[in-house]
């Protein structure tokens, strides 16, 4: 069809691209999809060999990581009840939120109410909403480094300022509490690390995979230490689950000593949600049965498929010539590995290493520097292991390949 005019963008009144654009082309380059999508697009779609994707947080392409019969269960009564078609409460349905509120309390030494829970679509909702509230342009929030890139991302679209402290990788990925100490000044809205409580810093703890931890190690909320310092957890029904699909995360305020509330905290929270998107409702229905149904033995099940995977991955990358892998993985579903580029001909840095493996042996993994850890590659392990064992193996004959002869 012909067009009206032909003047184009100009006729229309459509701004191009601007300084005020920046923050947004920046911080979408930096995410997880947008690196993986780049690694994508290395790979010879005509090749023989199917794409192995070692790269996404994302279980679900596996049989052997299907969410619990309960939880199907649960969403098929929820909607069938005809009682979650609407619209939600701004905070979330009160079922959903006492049912959360009473399956964060088991792992604390308190009780959370309905009242300090606040519904999100999925844990990046909650991270952006926390974000959003707490910070004003100038000020800076410390961040680990390894991390979640969504907090850098975020950080640079709201003009804030992101401080980095280290993760030890010799000791388990550990925090380093001089490093952290040292960057605290009096524009710090935020920081995740125990030493909150000297330096008078709220705590976000993002404990999406709070469960998920398979090692000699238990998991320990932060939300135990809330009588000495106010702490924020995010989490969602996303990993334990395996529901990410699903989006429905939450915002929990421990807040022992009333701090936050002191603060209107909670207000502000309230009053952000109201202009953003809300979980659907009929996931919101479905939560207080899927939490209360779920078997044990489920979860059980997925921790033991993720430590076998591990030790797996773990020794895999200990064959591989090229790649040092300094700490087995103790939980989540990923493993951090350093590229010994001095063994690699040819190979100029992280992504040129994912790009090149993607284009010769149809595997993916993601690039370190997505998550601040240069010359590194996450490779996810939660999947079932023949196709595990097939894409470490390829990774394992890319290296030798790419090897430089020793003299």
């Amino acid at each position: 069809m012909e067009g009206n005019g032909g003047a184009g963008a100009t006729r229309w009144r459509i701004s191009r691209p601007s300084g005020r654009a920046a923050p947004l082309a920046d911080a979408g380059s930096m995410s997880i999809r947008a690196v993986l999508d780049r690694v994508f697009s290395s790979v010879d779609a005509s090749g023989p060999r199917p794409v192995l994707t070692l790269g996404s947080g994302d279980p679900t392409a596996s049989a052997c990581f299907m969410p619990p019969p309960e939880a199907e269960d649960a969403i098929v009564d929820a909607l069938r009840s005809r009682k979650h078609n609407g619209y939600s409460p701004t905070v979330g349905v009160l079922p959903a939120r006492r049912a959360i509120a009473e399956y964060l309390s088991r792992d604390l030494p308190y009780e959370l109410s309905p009242n300090d829970i606040f519904l999100t679509a999925g844990c990046c909702q909650a991270i952006d909403v926390m974000i959003s509230v707490l910070a004003q342009p100038g000020s800076n929030i410390l961040l680990p480094k390894p991390g979640f890139p969504l907090y850098e991302s975020r950080t640079m679209f709201s003009n804030l300022e992101a401080w980095h402290f280290n993760l030890i990788p010799d000791r388990g990925w550990e925090a380093d509490l001089e490093s952290v100490e040292a960057l605290v000044d009096e524009n710090t809205v935020a920081m995740i690390a125990e030493t909150a409580r000297k330096l008078e810093i709220i705590i976000i703890a993002d404990e999406v995979y709070d469960h998920l931890a398979f090692g000699n190690k238990p998991f320990i909320p932060m939300g135990v230490f809330a009588d000495i310092v106010p702490v924020i957890t995010v989490g969602s029904i996303s990993k334990r689950w395996l529901v990410p699909g699903w989006r429905l995360g939450w915002i929990a305020m421990c807040d022992l000593n009333g701090i936050l509330k002191e603060a209107k905290v909670d207000k502000s929270i309230e009053n952000y949600i109201n202009i953003t998107n809300d979980p659907a409702t009929f996931i919101q229905g479905a939560v207080p049965q899927i939490i209360a149904n779920t078997k044990e033995d489920y979860f059980n099940k997925i921790l033991n498929l993720l430590r076998n995977s591990a030790d797996l991955c773990y020794g895999k990358i200990k064959e591989t010539r090229g790649i040092t892998c300094p700490h087995k993985p103790e939980g989540s579903m990923f493993v951090m590995a350093k590229l010994d580029l001095s063994c690699l001909d040819g190979i100029q840095d992280d992504l040129d290493f994912c790009c090149r493996l993607a284009k010769e042996d149809t595997v993916i993994v993601l690039p370190g520097s997505a998550l601040g850890m240069k010359n590194w590659i996450r490779i996810t392990f939660a999947m079932d292991v023949p196709t595990l064992e097939n894409a470490l193996e390829r990774i394992k004959s890319f290296c030798h390949r790419h090897a430089k002869l020793e003299a």
